[in-house]
């Protein structure tokens, strides 16, 4: 007989798994193991970089408000093959001070200046100047230029009421996440809309894009998108506080890198999802068939989805982690692991969390095998020498007999 025994099919330890299929397989299949919490530095660092130079760029050159907020002129004529250049150096001639020049749709040619501070007679002449200039370009008569005026007024209205609506909508986002989740998650998700505020008012001060009322709708447009996205993987901390973490065998970090794993695809395909058109539209729709229109609202979404997508993995959950970890539930588990010294137990991946979940009977292998076992399961039972199946027998209390 031969010695030789026949190999027995095991299954892979996960970090020698993880070395033979790529990144993206490991993905979707739920075995990644990245530390978000722990590398909190450097997203933080990233995005206070990118902050501060916004910063410093709204205090030296502004925003470049449009004259819905700011107050100001408008013409508008169908010139068709006359560039924004053409355009801008035309009415420069006749004296208007800082043109904001447009080409919409390929063939309408508008201009926008301010001439708030202007006297009343020295307006009208400067603008029977510009109409007659952009006429000209035109090659059409006066009375075909459109012209309109925000005053300074209605332009400070729309402002307020800009601000107002934005205040409204961080209020009830406390309001809802704080009832239906808890305060200090309400608390990161507040933070993470506001860091994606800053990064897109930044961003346009540091550009110098036009900031209008489209600007305005997008941007409350993209703080729902990333405060969906937080809110998906705040639910599932949630669950797995509920679950793996009850136990006390993981930090309450480790728990939200549990939670960010498993719900990193889905992250990962609905932001790939909104952006794709976004850029479509500012690609095909702006710059190739220029309906510069669509520039605006679409430059807007394009920013400000980036950074939300960013914020509801690199922000908003290492923010909740940080907060967390202070409670006095979690501080005293921390130090009672710390205390046992390195860990020998694996850590867990989504995927063993997802097979710990769904088996049925074998709930008590996979949950010995990942580290975690939950308390009252099939696995406490049996490490605790208890039948598994039937309820557990009750101990009985001593009575003392009377005498």
């Amino acid at each position: 007989m031969s010695d030789v025994t026949s190999p027995v099919e095991t299954e892979p330890f996960p970090e020698d798994h993880e070395r033979r299929v790529g990144a993206f397989r490991r993905l979707y299949r739920g075995e990644t193991q990245f530390d978000f919490v722990g590398r909190r530095r450097w997203w933080f660092g990233i995005s206070g970089v990118i902050i501060a130079v916004g910063i410093v760029a709204i205090s030296i050159n502004g925003l470049n408000l449009g004259i819905d907020f700011k107050g100001g002129s408008s013409w508008e004529v169908a010139a068709s093959g006359v560039s924004v250049s053409e355009a801008t150096s035309a009415v420069e001639a006749v004296g208007l001070q800082q043109p904001v020049v447009q080409v919409l749709g390929g063939r309408t040619i508008e201009v926008q200046a301010d001439l708030n501070n202007l006297p009343a007679d020295q307006k009208a002449a400067m603008s029977a100047k510009v109409i007659a200039v952009l006429a000209k370009l035109g090659h059409t008569t006066p009375n075909q230029v459109s012209s309109s005026d925000v005053g300074p007024t209605w332009g400070g209205e729309v402002t307020s009421r800009a601000l107002w609506a934005l205040a409204v909508f961080f209020a009830a986002v406390i309001i809802y996440i704080s009832f239906r989740f808890e305060p200090k998650m309400a608390l990161a998700a507040v933070l993470a809309m506001i860091h994606d505020l800053l990064i897109t008012v930044g961003i346009y001060a540091i550009a110098g894009f036009q900031v209008t009322p489209d600007t305005v709708v997008a941007i409350l447009t993209i703080l729902g998108y990333s405060l969906y996205d937080t809110v998906v993987v705040f639910d599932r901390v949630r669950d797995n506080t509920r679950s793996v973490a009850a136990t006390g065998r993981m930090t309450y970090s480790e728990m939200v890198n549990l939670s960010m794993n498993q719900t990193l695809a889905r992250s990962v395909n609905t932001s790939l999802v909104a952006i794709l058109p976004v850029l479509a539209v500012l690609v095909v729709g702006a710059e190739i068939l220029g309906a510069t229109t669509l520039l605006n609202y679409g430059l807007a979404l394009f920013v400000g989805l980036l950074s939300g997508a960013y914020s509801s993995i690199f922000i908003a959950s290492p923010i909740l982690a940080m907060l967390k970890e202070r409670e006095h539930r979690w501080a005293s588990i921390r130090q009672r692991l710390d205390a046992r010294g390195p860990r020998s137990e694996p850590v867990i991946t989504p995927a063993m969390a997802a097979r710990e979940s769904s088996t049925g009977a074998s709930k008590a292998h996979v949950g010995t095998a990942s580290g975690v076992i939950r308390p009252g399961s099939a696995a406490a039972r049996v490490a605790a020498g208890a039948p598994t199946t039937g309820s557990a027998p009750r101990p009985r209390k001593n009575k003392k007999r009377r005498r």
